[in-house]
């Protein structure tokens, strides 16, 4: 039965998602072949569930478009260091194109070498990981997908934001069974979540963040003045300083909390990624390499529960579970949020969103 109280939901097909985004996009200037991507990429998260990082980001993204801190028009540069090297100058663009060519681009030496390793500079936030783990897996590759983010962490033992709540993601293909999907941000929470719920006017647990005095929080709003909490105490804080380094100081980006809030039109993001796609047949065959991976699918579903747990699930097959959902039902939104999108396609002259359903 669902609560009286939960807000009422309209849903949208993948295809008109693309579609509205697509027109929103190249109404403020975006290359029509660039529109596609991003809106692939934005709609893969709101399939899986991570409505975080779906089409609600469009409206921020937007506002940087028109701010002049996020360029519309330009594309990401590949530069070939090695065989197996390039890197990627992202030109401040969409984050989700640098990705793209990035992951494409390592997919492509690892096709010829075994492995390929890009580096991605000046690039601006590109959603969810695990759309990026998804296009290695497609080309039946392996792959390590690192980014860094805006300071929203203290480091452990401090109070002040330094380090990103930056995923770590990674994947490998499997034969029968769901493949390895893991997409994880070394915080408690997504910082996205607390954005979603102050969109939504919710609370958030209390163990998610601290407010600008360094006390626990439920206000979505106190925890955006304040700091996210790290996973694990210091084992979360020391993941977001390794994707700080791989993705940061490595590549040429900014680090050590000077990359820009997605939210602050001051300047440039300057955002770095790391990305590495590995042939999973370099020491066995690739059916054996499949069993393998189907033996442990197996063996992890399958494995004594807890009590209270009905069901074990394998890393990301949730969310591979909700895509196939929503793929059928659409996917929900509440209207404030329908209402903020049809703003921007207001903005441009574009159609509203096509609502299935409701």
């Amino acid at each position: 039965m669902t609560d009286s109280t939960e807000p009422k939901k309209f849903y949208v097909t993948a295809g008109n998602a693309r579609t509205f985004i697509r027109a929103v996009l190249t109404g403020n200037g975006v290359p029509q072949e660039n529109a596609t991507i991003v809106a692939d990429c934005v709609v893969a998260a709101d399939l899986r569930g991570v409505d975080t990082h779906g089409i609600n980001r469009i409206p921020s993204y937007m506002a940087r478009i028109r701010q002049g801190v996020l360029n519309a028009t330009g594309s990401p540069e590949l530069h070939q260091i090695t065989r197996v090297v390039a890197q990627v100058d992202g030109h401040n663009t969409f984050g989700f194109l640098s990705a793209h060519l990035g992951m494409s681009s390592a997919v492509s030496m690892a096709q010829t070498y075994g492995i390929g390793m890009v580096s991605v500079k000046h690039s601006n936030h590109f959603g969810m990981s695990a759309w990026i783990v998804q296009q290695a897996l497609d080309a039946g590759m392996m792959c390590l997908v690192f980014t860094n983010s805006s300071a929203a962490l203290p480091v452990w033992g401090g109070r002040e934001k330094l380090m990103g709540v930056s995923p770590i993601a990674c994947g490998a293909p499997a034969g029968r069974t769901k493949p390895f999907i893991l997409d994880m941000a070394p915080s408690v929470a997504a910082r996205g979540k607390i954005y979603k719920a102050k969109r939504r006017g919710e609370k958030i647990p209390v163990d998610w963040a601290l407010d600008a005095e360094g006390r626990p929080t439920d206000d979505p709003a106190a925890a955006l003045e304040g700091v996210m909490l790290p996973m694990g105490g210091p084992k979360g804080s020391a993941l977001s300083i390794m994707m700080d380094v791989f993705s940061g100081v490595l590549s040429g980006s900014a680090f050590a909390g000077h990359v820009t809030n997605p939210y602050d039109p001051s300047r440039p993001a300057d955002v770095g990624h790391f990305f590495v796609a590995i042939k999973p047949d370099l020491f066995m065959d690739l059916e054996e390499f499949k069993e393998r991976m189907d033996y442990l699918y197996q063996r992890v579903v399958r494995s004594e529960r807890m009590a209270g747990v009905n069901r074990m699930f394998f890393p990301g097959e949730i969310e591979q579970l909700t895509q196939e959902e929503r793929t059928r039902s659409g996917i929900p939104y509440v209207q404030a949020e329908i209402e903020e999108l049809n703003k921007e396609a207001e903005l441009v002259g574009a159609e509203e969103i096509v609502v299935s359903h409701c």
